[in-house]
């Protein structure tokens, strides 16, 4: 079912999301269909949209979605990062559609994670997937971009995009 997308300034997205446990699992499966449908309305109407982390649709638990070439679901994802390589980029999310934010994030890291059949998995991203699951599991913390913003100045609006 499509979900209204929790947008910045709602409370639900400042608050550390809790752990996904082996029971909870019928209903994780259903916030995943969720999450699907939301990201795929959100992507017929902008033609964006990667990821979708489950707070952006009220649910506080430690689950994100992601589709790109297939769906790939992380559940009580635990990233670490491969070296200190960072990059800087324009930062968007689907909870601030018009809002890019500029922020330094590492360009390498590996998840481990149960997936939605809760087995343990490791998957290893670089470069803009490795941003993309750093900016969703923010989310599971509570964090957003605009808290990782390089600085005071780092905030545009899409219509505006400055050269990085």
């Amino acid at each position: 079912m499509i979900k209204e997308i929790v947008i910045l300034g709602d409370e639900r997205l400042y608050k550390v999301c809790e752990e996904v446990y082996e029971h909870e699992l019928t209903e994780m499966k259903t916030v995943v269909c969720d999450l699907h449908d939301t990201l795929q309305d959100f992507r017929r109407k902008t033609g964006a949209g990667r990821a979708i982390a489950a707070p952006q649709i009220g649910v506080s638990k430690r689950l994100v979605y992601m589709f790109i070439d297939k769906p790939v679901v992380f559940i009580n994802p635990i990233l670490t990062f491969e070296g200190n390589e960072m990059f800087e980029l324009m930062d968007d999310c689907l909870s601030f559609p018009n809002l890019l934010v500029k922020v330094k994030r590492y360009k390498k890291l590996t998840i481990n994670f149960k997936d939605i059949n809760f087995e343990d998995s490791e998957l290893a991203f670089e470069d803009d997937l490795a941003e993309l699951l750093q900016h969703e599991c923010d989310h599971l913390d509570g964090v957003l971009a605009t808290m990782r913003a390089i600085d005071n100045k780092s905030f545009y609006h899409k219509g505006r995009r400055p050269r990085l």
